[in-house]
């Protein structure tokens, strides 16, 4: 087997799983790396509070690193809790040798609140740690702690970041997920160089609790694969992301990202197509599906847990086609990223609505908007006039800005039943209709194809 490359953690323990050693291992095994530790502290922790420290003595905790550095190559490393200032600089002088990138995250407080360093150990942190780091990854307090100035705008940011780095570390990455706003905007700042943003939406979630040690251990697991380090915070982003959209409650306080999301959506992925392909022959099989279809191209659109691209979303590579005067296929097998305009409007629709799972394409003539109205299915119609000029058309760019402001602006958005394109010139009017699952969405395709059969008309 190909060696994976190994990703050491020198960090405290949590007795409740989340954070520090435990969210480390879990983060960079499903990165792909093999994880080394280096236990600082134990922890007496749950979801709620951290009711206990017992930290090993320094000379042990050197021993532990000395041990590791010995007999295994190390790709990369990061630091977490460290506790103390004899702990900080007996770790401080084995790394001085490293031949590895390090990241260096400052934990102080633990996200129930708990104190994870000691007073001494912050100018210990500042001196010693410091400058042996490849990239520094401070949260807001943390970084308002070590440089004294209250972080409240841009122009701060930029500031304290400057401040860090005189610190000595090679790159400073400020974690803007304790700001108040929609994105979270991680700022990576080096010496000479104008600050890079970036930024993922922000999750609402109160599962938190460890993802400051996950996204240092996933941005050391790209360093290990040897991904540059603006790749590895893009990647430690992303799948921090997933993680938080993933998380559940385990007790009374705030539970910890989900580190088996990437596990998760690759599990699902052969049950959807199977279902989806179950979903076509339904479909296709249910009387009047042809009156209900578009002239243009129309498809399923069908999510992964968790989906956040195209790539996520299963459908029929040619969707539907008349194949006679009252007779409806599909072209091909299901697969995802062959979804289209169905795709994007499935996935921005979701950032408003995560309930929903799956969509379907119908032709947007009088009839089937009667259907809808007689049924009493909400429907919420896109804008097509008031588009932005940055939104690009040719490439599925208004449902995907579309399906997202019009249930934004919608005054009850977890009511609407159905998105409407209005259409335009050389545009077909069509409508998408929303369910949670394929379950729903084939009963109320047929509720509206049973409906329009006692009423036929004109689509």
């Amino acid at each position: 087997m190909e060696r994976l490359p190994c990703v050491l953690t020198i960090a405290g323990s949590d007795s409740g799983g989340g954070a520090g050693i435990q969210a480390d291992l879990k983060t960079i095994t499903m990165l792909g790396g093999y994880g080394a530790s280096v236990i600082t502290a134990l922890t007496a922790q749950n979801t709620a509070a951290v009711t206990g420290i017992h930290a090993p003595s320094a000379k042990f905790v050197a021993l532990q690193l000395k041990t590791v550095l010995d007999d295994i190559r190390v790709d990369a490393a990061k630091t977490g809790m460290l506790f103390s200032a004899p702990i900080i600089e007996a770790v401080a002088a084995l790394l001085r040798r490293k031949t590895f990138p390090l990241v260096v995250d400052p934990v102080c407080v633990a996200t129930s609140g708990g104190k994870l360093l000691q007073d001494d150990a912050v100018k210990a942190m500042v001196e010693r740690m410091f400058p042996l780091a490849d990239l520094l990854t401070p949260n807001l307090p943390e970084t308002e702690l070590f440089t004294g100035i209250a972080v409240r705008t841009r122009e701060d940011v930029f500031l304290a970041g400057k401040m860090l780095l005189e610190m000595g570390p090679r790159a400073v990455l400020i974690k803007g997920g304790h700001a108040d706003s929609l994105a979270v905007t991680d700022w990576y700042m080096t010496s000479g160089a104008e600050p890079i943003p970036f930024m993922q939406q922000r999750v609402s979630t109160d599962c938190t609790h460890g993802t400051g040690c996950t996204l240092s251990s996933a941005i050391a697991t790209g360093l290990a694969h040897g991904l540059e380090m603006g790749q590895a915070i893009r990647r430690g982003q992303e799948y921090l992301n997933l993680a938080l959209r993933a998380g559940y409650r385990l007790g009374e306080g705030g539970g910890p990202p989900n580190h088996l999301a990437p596990w998760l959506k690759e599990r699902a992925r052969a049950g959807v197509l199977a279902a989806v392909d179950d979903l076509g022959r339904r479909l296709t099989g249910a009387t009047g599906l042809k009156a209900l279809l578009p002239r243009g191209r129309a498809d399923v659109a069908v999510a992964l847990p968790f989906a956040d691209s195209a790539a996520d979303v299963a459908g029929f590579p040619g969707g539907f086609t008349s194949v006679s005067r009252s007779r409806v296929d599909v072209v091909g097998r299901p697969e995802f990223g062959v979804a289209g305009r169905a795709a994007s409007l499935l996935l921005s629709a979701r950032r408003a609505r995560p309930d929903v799972g799956c969509v379907m394409t119908l032709g947007g003539g009088v009839a089937v908007r009667g259907a809808l109205e007689a049924l009493g299915m909400e429907v919420a119609w896109m804008d097509w006039d008031g588009r932005p000029e940055y939104v690009d058309v040719a490439e599925d760019g208004f449902e995907e800005w579309g399906g997202l402001a019009a249930l934004k602006e919608h005054p009850a958005p977890e009511s609407v039943r159905v998105l409407g394109d209005p259409g335009g010139i050389g545009r077909e009017s069509v409508l998408y209709v929303l369910a949670p699952d394929m379950t729903e969405l084939l009963a109320g395709v047929r509720d509206i194809s049973g409906r329009l059969a006692e009423n036929p008309d004109e689509v």
